[in-house]
């Protein structure tokens, strides 16, 4: 019996909603201001990583990021952010693909929040703006605690559902 290999059309399917949602989380539902963003873009890439894998969640985070700033621009596109977007799927593909649990949910929340999200983020902004990091870095240490604890509660709900409906999708079998 022959392995198969590439996608099936089920999982582009699963990848190009998954990317739509988060497109539309970031870009209509999120609540931004120029050095801040508090929103539920994450569930969708969280979906791809529990759904489709480490490579599959990148994908999503970094493509969704892609298209959302250049169909639907918030400022100037800077690629930094889009590298980020993609790290975070990949930490979240990387933690939780095969199991969920909170011993692998917070540390991978903590990852993306406190290093991609606070640090590397934050130095993409000072490098846009032009502004200092440290005082960003200050204004956006809350930010991040907020986002920590809706993150790993938003994960684990979502990890809970997406075990019950990942058996009737013929496309997730292993």
């Amino acid at each position: 019996m022959k392995k198969e290999t590439g996608y099936s059309v089920q999982k582009l399917v699963i990848l190009g909603v998954l990317i739509a949602m988060e497109i539309v989380l970031s870009r209509f539902v999120s609540i931004s201001t120029w050095n801040m963003k508090i929103g539920f873009a994450f569930i969708p890439v969280a979906a791809a990583a529990i759904l489709l894998g480490p490579v599959e969640a990148a994908i999503c985070g970094g493509l969704a990021d892609f298209l959302g700033a250049t169909l639907f621009p918030i400022g100037a596109y800077f690629p930094g952010f889009t590298a980020t977007a993609a790290l975070t799927g990949l930490v979240f593909g990387l933690f939780f693909h095969k199991e969920q649990t909170p011993a692998r949910v917070v540390p991978a929340v903590l990852i993306n929040q406190f290093i991609l999200g606070l640090l590397i983020n934050t130095y993409w902004i000072s490098v846009l703006y032009g502004s200092p990091y440290k005082a960003l870095l200050a204004t956006r240490v809350v930010q991040s605690v907020l986002l920590t604890v809706v993150q790993t509660a938003g994960i684990l709900v979502l990890a809970k559902v997406l075990q019950r409906v990942k058996p009737s999708l013929p496309a997730m079998e292993r």
